[in-house]
Formats: C-alpha cells, sequence, structure tokens
C-alpha cells in the first residue's frame, strides 16, 4: 500500500534587501519552535542580487519628479519570477500602507492556504507595474508609515503562522482572544488573588461557570463598545438584537458623556 505524500508546511517567502532581518522574533518562542519542527517553513530572496550593473542597483528616481527613490520593476520582476518558479501556488502580497488592512480574518484566511510571497518594501516604494503584472495584492499592517517592510512582514507572518494547527500548544486559547468572535478580549487575571490592594473580581474565584462566562462576555462587550466602536457596530449588527442593541448605545453614550463632564470639571 502506498503512504500519503507529505503535506508540504505552510511557507513564507519573503522577498527583501535585508534577508538577515529573518527569522527575526519568529525564531523565537512558539513561532520558532514549530519552524524547527517543520510546521511552518521560511525562505528569503535577496533583491539586490537581481540588482543592476556593476553596483547591483535596485531603485532609481521617481517619474515625474519627487523625493525619494522607488525599486525598479526590472529588478523586483524578476525577484518575483524566481519566487514564483520555487512556489508558484503561493499568493503574492506587497506589505503597504496604502494596503487592505492585515485584520484576524484576513490571517486566519493566509493560514488556510499554502503560504504566501512577501514583498518588503523600501524607499518610496515600488513600481506600480509591477505590481499590477505580477497581480500582487497589498496589505497595511496600520495607518502608519515604516522604513521597510521587514517588521510589516514579521507581524503578518507571525498572526498568521499561530493560527495553524499544532503551532500553539492549547488551540483552545484561539477561541476566547480579541478579535475571535468579532469582539476584543475580556480582561485576564492571575496569582495572587490580592496586589497593591486590588483584587481579582470575585466572580472569577467563585467556581461558577456559568457566571465566570456571562461576566467575560459582559467585559468583552464593554471593551469593545468603549475602545472599538467600529468593531461594535459590526458585531452588534450581526448578533445584537435592535433593542438590547439601542439600550447599549445609550449606556454607552450616557458613560461617554459622563467622561467628558468629569474632564471638563477638572480643567
Amino acid at each position: 500500500m502506498n503512504s500519503p505524500a507529505p503535506t508540504a508546511p505552510w511557507t513564507a517567502q519573503i522577498v527583501t534587501l535585508f534577508p538577515e532581518a529573518f527569522p527575526g522574533t519568529l525564531g523565537l518562542s512558539l513561532t520558532g519552535r514549530a519552524l524547527a519542527d517543520g510546521i511552518w517553513a521560511l525562505r528569503t530572496i535577496q533583491l539586490r542580487d537581481f540588482g543592476l550593473g556593476r553596483h547591483r542597483n535596485v531603485d532609481d528616481t521617481p517619474a515625474g519628479g519627487g523625493a525619494g527613490l522607488v525599486i525598479r520593476a526590472d529588478v523586483l520582476g524578476p525577484a518575483l519570477q524566481a519566487a514564483k518558479a520555487a512556489a508558484p501556488d503561493l499568493p503574492v502580497v506587497y506589505l503597504s500602507p496604502r494596503g487592505r488592512p492585515l485584520t484576524q480574518a484576513l490571517a486566519r484566511e493566509l493560514a488556510q492556504g499554502p503560504g504566501v510571497t512577501l514583498i518588503c518594501g523600501r524607499f518610496e516604494g515600488v513600481d506600480q507595474r509591477v505590481l499590477e503584472a505580477h497581480d500582487v495584492t497589498e496589505i497595511s499592517i496600520g495607518d502608519y508609515v515604516l522604513t521597510g517592510g521587514e517588521i510589516a512582514a514579521q507581524v503578518l507572518i507571525d498572526a498568521t503562522v499561530r493560527l495553524i494547527p499544532r503551532v500553539l500548544g492549547n488551540q483552545d486559547s484561539l477561541a476566547d482572544e480579541s478579535f475571535a468572535h468579532g469582539l476584543l478580549e475580556h480582561p485576564q487575571y492571575t496569582k495572587p488573588a490580592e496586589w497593591e490592594g486590588r483584587r481579582i473580581p470575585d466572580v472569577l474565584l467563585s467556581g461558577n461557570h456559568a457566571a465566570i462566562s456571562g461576566w467575560r462576555a459582559e467585559q468583552a462587550e464593554s471593551l469593545t463598545r468603549q475602545r472599538r466602536p467600529d468593531l461594535w457596530r459590526a458585531y452588534a449588527q450581526a448578533h445584537v438584537d435592535p433593542g438590547r442593541r439601542t439600550q447599549l448605545s445609550g449606556a454607552s453614550d450616557q458613560s461617554r458623556n459622563h467622561r467628558e463632564h468629569d474632564k471638563d470639571e477638572m480643567r
């Protein structure tokens, strides 16, 4: 009887000017152990190897003028061709502040695939033509600008790899963390029961699992309403009946007005 072919590990392929930046923190703790165990794989492609001329130049001035430098299409293009030759099934992602936001749902989607090829930009970015020619998806890790895409690539890989089965010691921990159900996570506590006059909420020490579950759900909803109204609106539309939604919205408005009133009195 023929044994089944081994499944290829989830693979992160990085096109970068600084391959020495990897694995970085990805080589530590759970992701590092999973990398060593072959649960996922990491491969870097040195962009400078595809540079032009004696000095292996990879960039040039922006067409139309302007500050900075742009990575050339005739340098990045061959690098992506080499990446696709090594792993033709991987989607190609360019880490860019103008991209689609990286969310837990997107990380989960990537984790269910074969892996990803990541382009780490530098300078003013990359020539648009190579993004179009290679059907590149742009993903952003936040509304800010970094000096390069290497840190952003590590963020995306970490968020994704931890969702792969067998990477975390306890997969159940994924079920209760922030964004797992569209809400922020409830507060966490551990020993000692009292620290500097602050006690763990009594309900968490009660042994009443139903009460604990209810408290955690209430805390998650409250924190999400206060800190991430965008997440709360989406969650409430899908999970909260209209009557309770209005009630919670009113409570949130009262709480906000009370906080603003306290601030005014302190001035």
